[in-house]
């Protein structure tokens, strides 16, 4: 019993919540190529609705093979609709910007977020950022940057991205900061129950919009549609979980992984070209991932040792 707990710790160094983050980001950036794909035929919010439909579906069958009430706690239900608000205002304006923005471009606005979630957290949460989490934020969105060629930022060609649709990007990540201080809030609640929530209310408030500009997708574009609800599912479950178990500053930041995933994915199946520019942020955002994922259990001795 002994010999085999030094085992797995050194073959799972990270923290829990961390790896949670980590397999989130990965397939959360499956389901924006997916997105990407399907939206240049199908209306965005069709794709909202569809996602949360499979989500619906699968949260139902999740909630009730684990034994859970999918209504959670009575004191908590108000937190979970107002995640499911805050979810579902965010994945509108974050579909539209894939559409809209190109594959990196989108994502980086949409990493934007851990800026507004420290903020937030500060405010909402009374959580503190150390120097060293700090840092690894800074260092994880000049990756992010990086990764998307920031010629037009240094004096080369004019950015092509459209000013509206990226201010619906900046909205979206707006509104995914203040979900993630939502689930922050949320106590005692399975990562299953708050999953089911988001899906629960997006589904009736996408009705009204998409049903008068319904666009019948093709036996293709419906297999496309299941599989970003099936990814979005076990990447939602895992992100949660590790909301739940990391200080909001430090989850979204690992959380910038998925803009190193996507830019993989951009290159395979949109043409992108890996360039130096890319090579350098992808390699900052991991390098400061790592260190900020090392360095929990060292702050945490730290912290209880001033808790005493």
């Amino acid at each position: 019993m002994s010999t085999v707990r030094p085992e797995r710790a050194s073959l799972f160094p990270l923290a829990p919540g961390v790896r949670h983050m980590a397999v989130g980001a990965f397939w959360f950036s499956v389901m924006t190529a997916l997105v990407k794909g399907v939206g240049r035929t199908l209306p965005s919010q069709e794709i909202v609705l569809v996602r949360g439909a499979v989500m619906l579906a699968l949260s139902t069958a999740l909630v009730l093979r684990a034994g859970l009430s999918p209504w959670g706690a009575r004191d908590q239900r108000g937190l979970l609709v107002l995640r499911g608000v805050f979810g579902f205002a965010a994945l509108s304006f974050f579909y539209s910007s894939l559409v809209h923005l190109p594959l990196a471009e989108a994502n980086l606005i949409q990493y934007t977020n851990p800026v507004f979630t420290a903020i937030l957290a500060v405010w909402v949460l009374r959580e503190r950022m150390g120097r060293r989490e700090v840092l690894c934020v800074a260092a994880s969105l000049a990756g992010v940057v990086l990764v998307v060629r920031p010629a037009s930022l240094l004096g080369g060609a004019p950015s092509v991205v459209s000013p509206h649709a990226a201010a619906v990007a900046l909205a979206g990540a707006m509104c995914s900061a203040a979900a993630y201080v939502t689930v922050r809030r949320i106590r005692g609640e399975s990562p299953l129950v708050i999953v089911f929530y988001l899906s629960l209310v997006t589904v009736p408030a996408t009705l009204p919009i998409t049903l008068p500009q319904w666009v019948w997708p093709t036996p293709g574009e419906w297999a496309v549609l299941a599989a970003i609800g099936i990814t979005t599912q076990i990447a939602q479950v895992n992100m949660t979980r590790g909301l739940q178990l990391e200080p909001a500053g430090r989850a979204t930041a690992v959380a910038y992984l998925q803009v190193v995933f996507a830019a993989v994915w951009g290159i395979a199946f949109f043409g992108e070209r890996l360039d130096a520019w890319m090579v350098s942020g992808a390699a900052l955002v991991l390098g400061s991932t790592v260190v900020l994922a090392r360095g929990r259990r060292a702050a945490e001795g730290v912290e209880a040792e001033a808790e005493v």
